[in-house]
Order: structure tokens, then C-alpha cells, then sequence
């Protein structure tokens, strides 16, 4: 198969290109990512991939209608793949334009292009925060329930989904959507907590937890890494129904304060190394998905054991500061 990866310079996207080439050599990739500063890093070109047989790259914006019209029509793709987006909280509720071009005018200009191109599966890639949040009693949220976006990010995530679906109902396209909780893993940008805190600690740096006398860091975030949501995504790609949503958890459900000090103790450090800072306005307070209907399909995850993943990541950190230093100046 020929897939075409939006996005795939980033964190997931990118580690998705390195599943896809790594495991099926007979599939090639084409990826489209504008390289903003989440694509900083570099991060095929880090894994050695980007001379890889089986692989295209397109620098290139899928704001950008006219571009990605030409790339569909030229490369002729049988699945698209769509992880282009701005992702980061803290940056919607600061630049929430950025997030609606991106995130739903750009998903309108790929429908369109694979609309028009013929496609066999358009795959929009959400995340679990379109539920929005959840209190410690809440069931966790299934793929029937309502969306209750309540950030700039999540709200044009949800907005991308509904669009990417009225193309199934209205033209026939065929669309899945994904919604996976918190990822982790090797080359996520150093904004994000767990590489923000690996890399702050690894600089003798403090790690900036949200904390208030109410809420002393209670908020809480299922955490998936990487890997796993990239081989539930291919899963879902050979035996996923269209017009059909599919939860992907991690089932590892964390407060902020104990991943922090999870962290803290991995690299054998006390909680002296904590900065308390105020919360985000509109703080979500938990997430949490089932993803009964995924393994349904009988998808099983690699990285069972959190504890031991986490500190492969940090590992992973420490090991590759000639990846992550340049991005943090």
C-alpha cells in the first residue's frame, strides 16, 4: 500500500512512519509535514529513515489547498493517515487561531483532496480531550458519548472529527477516527510534561507542576506510549469499520502529582525539584476511555507495564541530547 502521513515530522506521526517502514516492507510511505517547531527535531531524519527505499518526503502545509491537491493527484495515495495538527493546550488558549486553521481548515483541505482523488480510507487521528473532562467518579468515556471539548485544542480536534465524518455520511468517503489518550515515548517535543520534566531534571532544572491549596496536582491523565498507539492505529487500518470511532487507551491513569514523582524517583531525585505553578485557565480534570470496542478487534498493547516504559523513556532522554537540546533553546 501507498499511505500518505500528514504531520508525520512529529511526535506520533513520526514514530508512525517508523512503524509502518520498519514492519512492512512492502508499504511505502509519503509524508507531508509543514516542519514547524514541532517538526524541529528532525525526528526520521534522527532515525535513519529518511533515505529509506519506501519513503517520500513533502515539505509542505495542508493549509495549503492548491499543494495538497497536487501531491494527491501526483502520489495517488490509498490511505491517508492525518496527524497534522497544533496539539499543545497551553498554545491554543494563547494562539487558538493557529488551531482552528490548522485543525479544521486543514482537515477540510485533505478531505477535499481525497474526495476527489478516490481514496480507500481516510484515517483523522483525535484525541481522548474532545470528552473533556471527567470527575474521579465518572465511568470512562466510550465512543457513543458526547463530545464536550472545552479548550481552543480540543474544540477544533471535535470540530475535525464531525467535518471528517459528514464526508462518510455525505460523499461516501471512507473515514475513521481515533481518539488515544496521553502518548509517551522517544521524540515528543519537550513542551509536553514528561519530556519537559526528563529534560529539565537531566539540567539540574525544576519541573513546573500545576498546583493549586484546592488542587494539589489531582488532575488526571491515562498514559499510552507511543508505540502502542501506532500499532492500534495499522490494527484499526486492517480491521476497522468505516464511519466508525475507536477509543485507543493506555489504561495506566495517573495524577499529575504521581507521574511527577514517578519521574522524580526514576532519576533518583526528592520532590525538593518541584516548582508548583498555577493552573491552566479551563484546567481539564481528568480523562479516561474505554477502549472495549478496540480490542474487540483483538488488538493487545506491548507496553503493559508503565513503570518499566517510563523509565525507557527517560532513559531514551538521556541517551539523546543531541535530539532534544537544540529544540529547548
Amino acid at each position: 500500500m501507498k499511505v500518505l502521513v500528514t504531520g508525520g515530522c512529529g511526535f506520533i506521526g513520526s514514530n508512525f512512519v517508523k512503524y509502518v517502514l520498519e514492519n512492512f516492507k512492502n508499504d511505502k510511505i509519503v509524508n507531508v509535514d509543514k516542519k514547524t517547531y514541532a517538526g524541529g527535531g528532525n525526528n526520521v531524519e534522527h532515525m535513519g529513515l529518511d533515505a529509506h527505499p519506501n519513503y517520500i518526503f513533502y515539505n509542505a502545509d495542508i493549509c495549503d489547498r492548491k499543494k495538497m491537491e497536487e501531491i494527491f493527484e501526483k502520489e495517488r495515495p490509498e490511505i491517508v493517515v492525518n496527524f497534522a495538527a497544533e496539539s499543545h493546550v497551553d498554545r491554543s488558549i494563547t494562539h487558538p487561531e493557529q488551531f482552528v486553521m490548522s485543525n479544521v481548515f486543514g482537515v477540510f483541505n485533505l478531505l477535499e483532496a481525497a474526495r476527489k482523488t478516490g481514496i480507500k480510507l481516510f484515517v483523522q487521528i483525535s484525541t481522548d480531550e474532545v470528552y473533556g473532562s471527567l470527575s474521579n467518579n465518572s465511568p470512562s468515556s466510550k465512543e457513543s458519548d458526547l463530545l464536550k471539548p472545552r479548550s481552543p485544542y480540543s474544540a477544533s480536534k471535535a470540530a475535525a472529527e464531525h467535518l471528517a465524518m459528514s464526508y462518510f455520511h455525505t460523499y461516501n468517503l471512507p473515514v475513521i477516527v481515533t481518539r488515544s489518550s496521553n502518548n509517551y515515548g522517544p521524540y515528543q517535543f519537550p513542551e509536553k510534561l514528561i519530556p519537559l520534566f526528563a529534560t529539565n531534571l537531566i539540567d539540574g532544572k525544576k519541573v513546573p507542576l500545576m498546583y493549586s491549596k484546592e488542587n494539589p496536582g489531582l488532575n488526571v491523565r491515562d498514559w499510552l506510549h507511543v508505540e502502542d498507539n501506532c500499532a492500534a492505529i495499522w490494527h484499526i487500518i486492517q480491521k476497522g469499520k468505516y464511519g466508525e470511532t475507536y477509543n485507543i487507551a493506555g489504561n495506566h491513569e495517573k495524577t499529575n502529582i504521581e507521574i511527577t514523582k514517578s519521574i522524580l524517583s526514576s532519576m533518583g531525585l526528592g520532590e525538593e525539584m518541584i516548582e508548583f505553578v498555577p493552573h491552566r485557565l479551563g484546567h481539564d480534570f481528568r480523562y479516561s476511555i474505554s477502549d472495549e470496542k478496540l480490542r474487540g478487534l483483538g488488538f493487545e498493547k506491548k507496553h503493559g507495564d508503565f513503570e518499566k516504559a517510563l523509565k525507557d523513556t527517560i532513559i531514551w532522554y538521556k541517551k539523546n541530547e543531541n535530539w532534544w537540546r537544540p529544540l529547548k533553546k
